[in-house]
């Protein structure tokens, strides 16, 4: 980082909002000292605004030995995601595309016989798995995810509208299970 950039950072932002912003943009495990030296905190710090952050859902932990390793909740990278999906759609644009994902996905299930991407995969030869029918896999498998994010939107949404969520969508994808995948 360029040094006057580094000062202006350190003087128009708190340890707080720097220890926020370096887990916001990183995905793999890091430890307090390693965020800490990022931010331009002590570890100390670091480890203070970090379990705040992990009481508020966005961060989680785990542990290497007696190091204790930081990262993003799913929870706040898929809360993240809609937020933006949010600020691009209308809310009536979404539930269209989840109709569309849906119905799509309702059209493999029937030409294929298969229920999940996961039984379509264990269908496949070993050979078809590199060709047409992987891009299919890896199609379905997206599909489905977007799906799930999609509709956690809507309710993200409804919940930012109403204060409250008053009612779920079941039929994720019509198999019944209606966990998040991200």
């Amino acid at each position: 980082m360029n040094d006057v950039v580094e000062e202006e950072w350190i003087e128009e932002t708190t340890p707080f909002e720097r220890v926020y912003e370096v887990i916001s943009r990183v995905y793999d495990p890091l430890s307090a000292t390693q965020i800490a030296e990022r931010a331009r905190v002590s570890p100390t710090t670091a480890r203070k605004h970090l379990r705040t952050l992990e009481s508020a859902g966005e961060v989680t932990t785990s542990q290497d030995g007696q190091t204790t390793h930081y990262r993003r909740s799913e929870t706040a990278i898929v809360t993240e995601h809609a937020q933006s999906l949010l600020a691009e759609r209308t809310p009536e644009e979404i539930a269209s595309g989840i109709a569309e994902m849906k119905a799509q996905i309702q059209t493999w299930r029937d030409e294929y016989g298969v229920d999940s991407p996961e039984e379509f995969a264990r269908e496949l030869d070993i050979g078809d798995a590199d060709g047409d029918h992987g891009a299919l896999l890896t199609e379905w498998q997206t599909t489905r995810r977007n799906l799930a994010l999609a509709q956690a939107t809507l309710a993200i949404g409804e919940v930012s509208q109403t204060g409250h969520l008053t009612g779920t969508d079941t039929d994720d994808d019509g198999n019944g299970d209606t966990s998040l995948v991200v």
